[in-house]
C-alpha cells in the first residue's frame, strides 16, 4: 500500500482509472484549526476493486492530473457522502466531479433511511466490516502506518459493490431521475462559494424582526470575511452564539457590547471590538425595506402545528410504503410551508415530490385524506 507520492506516478494511475466506467473516491482532510479543509490523502478505486492512494503533502507533487480525472465526461465519479469532498475539489481547481453520484443520496432514494452511514451501507449492501481503529486518524501526520492506509482504502474498495448495488436498483426502479435532481444541488459552484455576504443565512434561525436580520448580515459578513483571510475557524474570530447576541442586541457602544454575556471581558475595547461595533453600525444604516425575513419566520405564528404534525404522520406513511427516507421527500420547513400555502414555491409541490407525496399532503390539508391505525400501521384513504 505505496503511498503515490510524485505527479508521474499520480498521471499514470489517473489514466488508468479513466479507461474505465466508474472510479470511486474519497478524501481525508483536516480542518478543526483552519477555516478551509487541509487535504491530507485521495483514495481511488476502479471496478475491479484495486485502490490507488495519494498523497496531496507530498514535495512538488501536482494534483492536476487528479482535477483532469474528476473533470472527465466519460467516467461516472463515486462518493458516499461528498459534499465536504467536493468542496475540497472546487476549492482545488474551480471543478465539481461529473457525471457524479452519492452513494448516500443514492440510499435514501433507495429505502436505507436517512442520511445513512457509510459503514451501515458497507455492512449491508457489501456485506462487509470495516475496521475503525484508524477512524481518528490525524491524517496530516507522516509516516502513516499500514492499518490506517488500510482503513483508508476500504473507504473506495467496498464503495464499489455498494455503487454497483444502488446503480442496480435505481434502474429497477426508475428513479435516476430522482436522484439526478438531487445531484444538482451537489454538484452546482453556488454550493461551495463561500460568499461572506451570504453568511447570516446559517443564523437567521427565527429572527423575526428586520433590524436584528440587518446587523446579523452585516456581523455574519463581517466574521466570514476575518476567517477566510486569516484561515481560521468562524468560532476562533466569534462564537455563533455571539454573533446572535450581537444581532438581537444590536450594541451601539463599547459598553453595551461589553454587557452582552457571550463576549469575554475586555474583548469590547479591542481592534475586533471596534470592528464589530462598525459592522452594528453598518446594519442599522441598511434600508429595513429591502430586508427580507427567512421563510420560516414569516411563516411563524400562523397556527398550523396541529396540521403539520398530521402532515410528519403522512410523510412517514408515504416514504415507509414507497421505501423512501422522509428527509429526501420533505423538511419539517416543506410541512409547514404546505400548511401556510397550497401554492408555496417549494420541491415539495413540484416533480416526483409532488406526485409522490405533495398531493396527498395537500389532499389531508383540505379533508379529502383520512389517516387510521390499522395492525400497528398508518393506512392513507381518500375521501368521497
Amino acid at each position: 500500500m505505496d503511498l503515490i507520492s510524485t505527479t508521474a506516478a499520480l498521471e499514470d494511475a489517473c489514466t488508468r482509472l479513466a479507461a474505465q466506467p466508474f472510479v470511486t473516491v474519497d478524501t481525508e482532510f483536516m480542518r478543526e484549526t483552519t477555516y478551509y479543509p487541509k487535504l491530507c490523502l485521495i483514495q481511488m478505486a476502479g471496478p475491479d476493486g484495486t485502490g490507488v492512494l495519494v498523497d496531496p503533502l507530498a514535495k512538488g507533487i501536482d494534483l492536476q492530473p487528479f482535477i483532469d480525472l474528476m473533470a472527465d465526461e466519460g467516467v461516472v465519479k463515486v462518493f458516499h457522502s461528498a459534499r465536504q469532498d467536493l468542496e475540497i475539489i472546487w476549492l482545488m481547481g474551480e471543478v465539481l466531479p461529473h457525471p457524479f453520484f452519492d452513494t448516500q443520496v443514492a440510499a435514501m432514494v433507495c429505502g436505507y433511511g436517512d442520511s445513512v452511514s457509510y459503514e451501515q451501507l458497507v455492512n449491508d449492501v457489501a456485506k462487509a466490516k470495516i475496521d475503525k481503529s484508524s477512524r481518528f486518524t490525524d491524517w496530516s501526520r507522516r509516516p502513516l502506518s499500514d492499518a490506517q492506509l488500510a482503513y483508508a482504502l476500504s473507504d473506495v474498495t467496498h464503495l464499489v459493490k455498494v455503487y454497483e448495488k444502488l446503480a442496480g436498483e435505481l434502474l429497477r426502479t426508475d428513479r435516476g431521475a430522482w436522484l439526478d435532481e438531487e445531484m444538482g444541488v451537489l454538484i452546482s459552484p453556488e454550493t461551495y462559494r463561500a460568499d461572506p455576504a451570504l453568511a447570516w443565512r446559517r443564523l437567521s434561525g427565527r429572527m423575526r424582526k428586520p433590524r436584528e436580520i440587518a446587523v446579523l448580515m452585516e456581523v455574519a459578513a463581517w466574521r466570514e470575511r476575518e476567517a477566510q483571510a486569516r484561515n481560521v475557524p468562524r468560532g476562533r474570530i466569534l462564537k455563533d452564539e455571539a454573533v446572535i447576541d450581537i444581532a438581537t442586541a444590536g450594541p451601539r457602544s463599547v459598553e453595551a457590547l461589553g454587557r452582552l454575556r457571550t463576549i469575554p471581558a475586555g474583548f469590547e475595547r479591542s481592534r475586533t471590538g471596534t470592528e464589530i461595533l462598525a459592522a452594528v453600525e453598518q446594519g442599522f444604516a441598511r434600508d429595513l425595506s429591502e430586508i427580507q425575513l427567512p421563510e420560516r419566520a414569516r411563516r411563524s405564528g400562523g397556527g398550523n402545528g396541529a396540521l403539520v404534525e398530521l402532515l410528519k404522520v403522512l410523510l412517514k406513511a408515504v416514504s415507509e410504503n414507497e421505501g423512501v427516507a422522509p428527509k429526501i421527500i420533505a423538511t419539517v420547513d416543506d410541512l409547514e410551508a404546505v400548511a401556510d400555502d397550497d401554492e408555496a414555491p417549494i420541491p415539495l409541490l413540484q416533480g416526483w415530490r409532488r406526485a409522490l407525496f405533495g398531493e396527498k399532503a395537500l389532499a389531508l390539508k383540505h379533508g379529502r385524506l383520512a389517516l387510521s391505525a390499522e395492525g400497528g400501521r398508518i393506512v392513507v384513504r381518500a375521501l368521497d
